[in-house]
């Protein structure tokens, strides 16, 4: 018994290991319906949803800027400090979260952590963690390839200090060019003192005609140093791996990135980014008929097939699987078999299930984009067409299938501070977060009934945002050909107001999902319940469930 116990935990972990994680969408300006770069991030698991506007500074010389870790974890502990490093004269405003991901200049990143050879581990001595390169990016960056290079530079000469799973990878954009780059470690013997980069990294481009996605495996294949167009790259990255017993020149064996160091045929969240590339693939470039177990395989970026909007992108972020043979809800444990009406499908079905109930139902799991432990997520689109105060993020909380998308502009500056606040040890009327996740929480006891009841509620309210952007943004843009100060006055105002409503408008949805799921109802309780009755009136048997 205690090594079946155990088995089962290992798998539970197993399954947990291809579920957690990220997920970036890239798609280039020649390939959006408006000509738009977009990038996007699912920040999945446990981290710092707060965000905060962080404003322009300039510093004296000689100034000193502090390099923490824990920044992904700040709402929960304190930052620790891992050194300095010397401060530039001015940075810019940025926008921060566990991740954060844009600046006043239209640069935005996404995150996604990506496994590596374990060889790869650094050394106690680096000091640079992803998401530390990404705030010195966003302060210090008027571009996307000059972000590349800032990171790449800092990596290099203060050590990468990699998170658990080793590898990580940044999908960056400004108004003209995506980029893909991915970092790694250079072994545990490294130190600052040793005359040797502290990282090695490589980025590649994705052609404006092109998508892509990154869902935790690396995803640069052949690297070609020469052509800087397209390629950016450390120096040692060769090097490096012929140190690390990673690759062999005199093997006759290309260097393949991903394989030598994402290593991507032994990544435990293998599985998982299967599905999520075979999902956005098979999405935007349907006619090349992908397979699923070739994903591994799949190219660096694909030709989009037919323009892509922001809203393609946004309905991916929800999505499930649903229509797909790796739609979890049409797996036959949900299904019971009744007398009158045949086979049934059991209204606790949902896509949002954890490792544990997986393996009891004895499900057969594939890692869909939108999930429960999503943090907080967002869509970003830069647009050279616009001023840099118009440029875009779609952001929300929670989980993005059940959660609303809300137009942040960059030149807003602040949001209100329910927005900012996040303690999860406990329930926090005053914090948005909690709002979101609840209401998340209390649908998927109930899936089946109750996510068509909540789509009925919160889709008008979404389709309502988009259908007033193009109006919002011809104000803002008239404003700003007079007073850019007002414009922004009038972006941080609208922002606020669709924040604070929607919100309201979950916690809402709290209280009445939470009277609906009551078994103690003054009307003998409960969606069960009325389902029940509902069944006797019609003449149908109830599931065993009910009975």
């Amino acid at each position: 018994m205690k090594h079946k116990v155990r088995y089962m935990v290992i798998g539970i972990i197993l399954l947990a290991w291809s579920g957690f994680g990220c997920t970036d969408i890239v798609v280039g300006k020649k390939a959006t319906v408006d000509g738009s770069v977009i990038t996007s991030h699912t920040v999945d698991c446990e981290y710092d949803s707060r965000l905060i506007v962080v404003p322009a500074q300039d510093f004296p010389p000689g100034s000193m800027a502090p390099v923490y870790e824990w920044i992904i974890y700040a709402h929960k502990q304190p930052l620790v400090k891992l050194g300095e490093i010397p401060q530039v004269a001015h940075t810019y405003k940025y926008f921060h979260v566990g991740y954060s991901f844009a600046n006043e200049h239209q640069v935005f990143i996404g995150e996604t952590t990506i496994g590596g050879h374990p060889k790869t581990k650094n050394s106690e001595y680096a000091i640079m963690t992803i998401e530390q390169l990404q705030v010195f990016a966003l302060q210090r960056a008027k571009t996307a390839r000059e972000a590349v290079l800032i990171i790449g530079e800092l990596a290099e000469k203060y050590g990468f200090r990699e998170s658990c799973y080793l590898g990580e990878c940044l999908t960056i954009i400004d108004p003209n060019e995506a980029w893909v780059m991915e970092i790694f470690g250079v072994g545990p013997l490294w130190t600052p003192d040793s005359g040797k980069p502290g990282a090695v990294w490589a980025a590649q481009r994705v052609p404006d005609d092109h998508f892509t996605v990154v869902p935790n495996l690396s995803r640069i294949a052949t690297i070609n140093p020469n052509d800087t167009e397209n390629f950016l790259v450390c120096k040692n990255y060769i090097e490096t791996a012929v140190e690390l017993g990673l690759y062999d020149p005199n093997s006759g064996k290309p260097f393949i990135w991903r394989e030598v160091y994402g290593d991507i045929y032994n990544h435990p969240w293998k599985i998982g980014g299967m599905t999520r590339l075979w999902r956005v693939y098979s999405t935007f470039a349907p006619s090349q008929n992908w397979k699923f177990e070739d994903a591994l395989n799949y190219p660096f970026s694909v030709k989009a097939e037919k323009p892509i909007s922001v809203y393609d992108v946004i309905s991916l972020f929800r999505d499930t699987m649903k229509g797909t043979p790796y739609d979890m809800t049409e797996q036959d444990p949900w299904f019971y078999t009744d007398p009158k009406l045949g086979r049934v499908k059991t209204p606790l079905a949902t896509p949002q299930v954890d490792p544990t109930w997986i393996q009891w139902l004895g499900l057969t799991y594939y890692r869909p984009i939108a999930r429960y432990y999503c943090s907080y997520f967002f869509v970003a689109q830069a647009r050279d067409y616009v001023p840099n105060e118009l440029g875009l993020l779609w952001f929300g909380l929670d989980n993005p299938e059940n959660s609303i998308f809300i137009p942040v502009y960059l030149g807003i500056t602040d949001v209100p501070k329910s927005w900012k606040t996040l303690d999860r040890s406990k329930v926090d009327r005053e914090s948005a977060w909690w709002a979101f996740a609840l209401v998340d929480d209390l649908v998927n006891h109930y899936y089946g009934v109750l996510k068509p009841q909540l789509d009925q509620v919160i889709m008008p309210f979404q389709e309502e945002i988009f259908a007033m952007q193009a109006a919002v943004e011809k104000a803002a843009l008239e404003l700003y050909k007079t007073d850019p100060k007002l414009a922004c006055t009038f972006l941080t105002n609208y922002t606020s107001s669709v924040m604070l409503r929607a919100e309201k408008l979950y916690w809402e949805l709290v209280d009445k999902l939470l009277y609906e799921l009551n078994n103690n109802r003054p009307d003998c309780g409960g969606y069960l319940y009325d389902l029940y009755i509902e069944m006797l009136k019609t003449g149908e048997v109830p599931c065993s469930i009910c009975k």
